[in-house]
């Protein structure tokens, strides 16, 4: 896939960033498309490495980056620079990049703080300033993210106002920011988890004492905010217009923690804005922040039912859709009668289900659909039209997933995606008698998902099916999850024997050609390098079919059988003995690859020897491993294949993947 080149413009990097952040605002965190006509490209520039190589913004396309752009004789910095390290480390797993650019008064001096702080990334010397003059850089420090195609997707000068832990406020932010995994540092409301609401006590602003278990018994909603900050203002000023609403006997209590420990201002201020209407708390040692793993900004809100546990969490208040929630959940930790505020004309998103569907929604979570989008993000095609269908809500529907417009609550195979919008209350026919193939061979058909059998894939995604899994401990959960995420080996038939590459040749031979130079040809030099030739578990993945009909023999000498000796053509296209011979049926015997997904399905055959033990980040680099050794076109079976119909090419591919269950 060909991306766009970056930007060559000479722009002001803190121009295009104002831009970005006003339009895109602190709420949101899905990157820039690169379709949306308000996408701003990262500023071209180029420079020295402190060890003297030659850098180019342009190298940084085709994965997502992280810029630190930094003054390391600014105090600040090195905070910055511990919690950009922290998260550098997990880089290579999730596919992005850190470069830093030091604009320092010596080389030396960056090169010292680089030593300290130990960034192990590549680090621009800027010390004559020549690329912070380019750019207009008007600070000393800035974190900017781009995506895959160039583009600012997100940006901040350092941690926010007020901040009691400054390095873990950056590092929470930009794990967010870079669809990273949370670092845990409060209670985990994850995977169905309903942990209690830690407990606490903290001064007022009025001067007394205020602790959480004098509302046991009562449910709770807990909001960490600034006086100064405007969403937290839209936020209480929703909830002072819902909580009396309520049957007061049943209505939620209200307790604010303000992140900013000055009594006097902070009750002055909510007084004059008419928002003092609840007990707001002041947290001197930001120990209640702590214990609630406050550390990417505010509003962050708590939903606490009658029994003191977490039930869900606000991070951030979005007008347009926060508010219908929260009535949602108001209702339901109060025992009342939960409002439907579905969307009448477009995808409400999962978060909505999950008010009343809470034993749907953790089975949910321990699928892969759950994650689907970060998918995408991790590939850096996030943007592109051709993999987003299968990965959000409603694409290309009326009220549905949008590239041109921030729409995060529809990211990811959700309810509506199985179930239609707003699900059986909105889309009573969507699903006929409880038959969901339809749906699902809409995404996992040939192309994408090979070797897919609907009777054999529902039970992972089956609530029923995994009712029994909400109960499992959340370690236990997460195990489950990563098992379930590890790529699938034998996707490949394997009813027919193997019958060695040198088979093919008659029919296929420029293709035989190009792969006999390959590397996957000649396989087992690099064992023989290493003195491993004659080792079980390396031949398993250097030679074809190890143990199987035709394929390898077990414990043979590779000099015995020279032609399964390598990574050969079947190894990759499933056993031709049903393909080859005069009478042979040439359609459906074996796979075709040139008409099927790279990082769907070829990926997946090509990572059961290529997988993180034995070729780390190849999953990222997949697309151009395979472009180095296609073998041009697609062949005559596989030509006629492409041209049959959907149903057809279902029916005929039926005898292939007959055999190819690996369990």
């Amino acid at each position: 896939m060909l991306r766009p080149v970056l930007d060559l413009r000479r722009l002001s990097i803190c121009c295009v960033l104002a831009v970005v952040l006003a339009c895109g605002g602190e709420e949101e965190t899905a990157s820039a498309s690169a379709s949306a006509p308000d996408a701003k490209p990262l500023p071209a520039f180029s420079g020295t490495t402190l060890e003297g190589k030659p850098f180019s913004a342009s190298s940084l396309l085709g994965r997502r980056a992280l810029l630190f752009f930094f003054n390391p004789e600014v105090a600040v910095a090195g905070t910055t620079a511990d919690a950009v390290a922290s998260v550098a480390r997990l880089r290579a797993d999730h596919n992005f990049e850190v470069v830093g650019i030091a604009i320092a008064a010596s080389s030396a001096t960056s090169r010292n703080f680089v030593r300290e702080h130990g960034l192990d990334f590549t680090v621009v010397d800027d010390s004559a300033a020549r690329i912070a003059r380019d750019l207009q850089l008007n600070a000393p420090l800035l974190l900017v993210g781009t995506d895959a195609d160039g583009n600012i997707s997100f940006g901040m000068h350092g941690a926010p106002e007020a901040t009691p832990d400054a390095r873990a406020t950056i590092e929470g932010v930009l794990r967010k920011r870079l669809r990273l995994p949370a670092e845990a540092t409060g209670p985990e409301l994850s995977l169905g988890e309903r942990p209690r609401a830690p407990a606490f006590s903290a001064p007022t602003v009025d001067g007394e004492t205020f602790a959480l278990a004098s509302l046991e018994g009562r449910p709770t909603v807990l909001i960490f905010f600034l006086h100064t900050c405007p969403h937290c203002h839209k936020a209480l000023e929703f909830l002072k217009e819902a909580l009396p609403k309520m049957p007061e006997g049943q209505r939620p209590a209200l307790v604010g923690v303000s992140l900013q420990n000055q009594p006097a201002v902070v009750k002055a201020s909510l007084a004059s804005d008419g928002l003092d209407f609840f007990p707001v708390l002041v947290d001197p040692d930001s120990a209640v922040q702590r214990a609630y793993g406050i550390v990417a900004g505010v509003p962050d809100i708590f939903v606490i039912d009658g029994n003191g546990s977490l039930v869900t969490r606000f991070q951030g208040w979005r007008e347009d859709r926060d508010p219908a929630l929260m009535r949602m959940w108001l209702a339901k930790v109060a025992g009342l009668k939960v409002p439907m505020l579905l969307h009448s004309t477009e995808f409400s998103g999962s978060e909505a289900c999950d008010v009343c569907h809470e034993q749907q929604t953790e089975t949910w979570l321990l699928t892969q659909h759950a994650s689907a989008f970060d998918t995408l993000v991790r590939h850096g095609v996030d943007t592109d039209g051709e993999c987003i269908g299968c990965h959000v809500v409603g694409y290309e529907k009326a009220g549905g997933y949008r590239l041109d417009a921030p729409t995060q609550h529809l990211e990811d195979v959700g309810c509506e995606s199985c179930h239609g919008r707003g699900g059986p209350h909105l889309s009573p026919g969507f699903v006929s008698a409880g038959n969901y193939e339809p749906i699902c061979v809409s995404c996992h058909d040939q192309k994408h998902s090979l070797g897919f059998e609907y009777a054999r894939f529902l039970p992972q995604v089956s609530h029923a099916a995994n009712a029994h899994l909400a109960a499992l401990p959340l370690e236990e959960k997460r195990k489950l999850l990563a098992e379930r995420g590890q790529i699938r080996a034998d996707l490949l038939p394997q009813a027919a024997d193997y019958v060695g590459s040198e088979a093919c040749r008659s029919c296929h031979a420029a293709e035989f050609d190009t792969w006999s130079k390959s590397t996957h040809a000649h396989s087992l030099a690099s064992l023989e390098s290493q003195g491993k030739a004659g080792e079980q578990s390396c031949l398993q993945c250097h030679t074809t079919a190890m143990g199987r009909p035709g394929g390898f023999p077990t414990g043979a000498s590779p000099q015995d059988h020279a032609d399964l000796a390598r990574v050969g053509c079947e190894s990759c296209h499933g056993p031709g003995g049903d393909h080859v011979g005069e009478n042979a049926a040439r359609v459906g015997t074996i796979v075709s690859l040139g008409d099927k997904c790279d990082s769907c399905v070829i990926l997946q055959i090509c990572g059961s020897c290529h997988d993180a033990a034995n070729d780390p980040g190849f999953e990222f680099e997949v697309q151009k491993k395979i472009d180095a050794q296609r073998h041009g076109t697609i062949d005559p079976a596989a030509g006629k294949a492409a041209s049959l119909s959907r149903g057809e090419w279902l029916a005929v591919m039926e005898h292939a993947f007959r055999a190819s269950d690996p369990s």
